[in-house]
């Protein structure tokens, strides 16, 4: 189970500018990074489904009420990201939010709920558009609270 502390000790992305942008906001406890070309983002860090071991990831982000709101778009790719592979099989997970860290539970957006999530995560980036052009998966929304 991923844990506000797995921010700090979990396996970065392969991506190199992703995870270099990774590195400098867990680094900087979040003072540096949390904007990232206009927008809002996040360390998200999953347990591994094969693996058992934390991994972080950085992601655009936007909010719901009290839910962080995150989209599993993997640039329109025909599969899932692994981020959300692993939260499906295990919801619990670690956030930094700007200097706020924490522990949270994800879900994935209900179909009631999805297109007004859609449409406020495309206002913040509007590449989602894009991506879901890109892909026949429905590319899923995952809402994530912080645990109490």
């Amino acid at each position: 189970m991923a844990t506000a502390e797995d921010i700090d000790r979990a396996t970065d992305p392969k991506t190199d500018w992703v995870a270099e942008h990774v590195q400098k906001y867990v680094a900087s406890g979040g003072t540096e990074g949390h904007e990232w070309n206009g927008v809002p983002t996040l360390v998200l860090a999953t347990t591994g489904k094969k693996s058992g071991e934390p991994r972080r990831t950085g992601l655009i982000y936007g909010v719901a009420g009290d839910e962080v709101v995150i989209v599993a778009s993997k640039g329109g790719a025909p599969e899932d990201p692994k981020w959300y592979e692993n939260l499906l099989a295990e919801p619990h997970a670690g956030l930094l939010v700007g200097t706020d860290k924490y522990t949270a539970v994800a879900r994935t957006a209900n179909d009631d709920e999805y297109q007004a999530l859609w449409d406020r995560m495309a206002q913040i980036w509007p590449q989602y558009d894009d991506y879901k052009k890109k892909t026949d998966r429905q590319i899923p929304i995952v809402l994530l609270r912080r645990e109490s």
